[in-house]
């Protein structure tokens, strides 16, 4: 694994390029160009805030920061393993031509919708000086954040693309399970909503606590909306097992891409 790490160094140039193209194709022959990557949020975040704080009034304060905080992360983690999903088969030409590591083809769809990222959090902090919400010292545990998020979407994407190569259903599968799997992470409501005492099949179950257990974009959420919505540092505790759960996610994401790997000219 070390070695093709120091492969995927040795062909950085390459990865920028796939970056800077699947940026440029993304926006080609549109008017307002990368301002999508700032107006999409926007959008949604509008249409959010009059469902829930006009037609379903919720006691939210400053509820458009709130729900922004989650929904970027969520339309980044989303974005990725959507683009990563097909990034083998829709360069199978490529693949059967000219060698190269394929990893790079879903970590460039990653960066790439990191990218967007990075800009559309330029519209929440601004949305954030609107709403007088403060700028406090927890800001410096985004970077980290972002990095552990990074490493969840790396390793999710690693299975989808590999998965979908020999399984074409997958692209379709994930569409519907991203669809699920928003409304069940805390997005456009507190986690704290959810029970922490609920009988299932005779068991008395913590909703609130497995949530984030089982499902880490609920955690990456939370930590996202302690950091920029409540101004206050994630616990370290669990911050810490978040990211140890991601990390062991993007191992054995990368394993299971780089078994099967060498087939991927065969079958795409």
């Amino acid at each position: 694994m070390f070695r093709r790490f120091a492969e995927l160094y040795h062909y950085r140039e390459l990865i920028r390029n796939l970056v800077a193209r699947d940026l440029k194709v993304r926006y080609k022959n549109s008017v307002l160009g990368v301002l999508w990557s700032l107006l999409n949020p926007l959008m949604m975040t509008l249409v959010f805030t009059i469902v829930f704080s006009l037609m379903l009034p919720n006691n939210i304060e400053n509820f458009p920061v709130f729900f922004m905080c989650g929904f970027l992360s969520w339309s980044f983690f989303s974005s990725s393993v959507m683009g990563a999903t097909s990034s083998i088969v829709s360069n199978s030409t490529l693949i059967k031509k000219v060698y190269f590591p394929r990893e790079i083809l879903p970590l460039s769809q990653v960066l790439a919708n990191l990218v967007n990222y990075l800009l559309a959090l330029l519209v929440l902090f601004a949305m954030m000086a609107v709403f007088r919400i403060p700028f406090t010292p927890a800001l410096l545990m985004l970077p980290l954040t972002i990095l552990v998020q990074v490493m969840f979407t790396l390793g999710i994407a690693f299975i989808l693309a590999a998965a979908n190569v020999f399984y074409r259903d997958t692209q379709h599968i994930i569409q519907i399970v991203l669809q699920a799997w928003f409304f069940l992470t805390p997005i456009f409501y507190p986690i704290t909503v959810l029970p922490k005492s609920q009988m299932i099949l005779g068991m008395t179950v913590d909703i609130q606590l497995w949530s984030r257990r089982l499902n880490p974009m609920a955690s990456l959420v939370a930590s996202y909306q302690d950091i920029l919505y409540h101004g206050v540092p994630t616990g370290l505790d669990f911050f810490l097992r978040t990211a140890v759960e991601c990390l062991i996610i993007l191992f054995l994401g990368y394993l299971f891409f780089c078994r099967l790997s060498p087939r991927f000219g065969e079958e795409a």
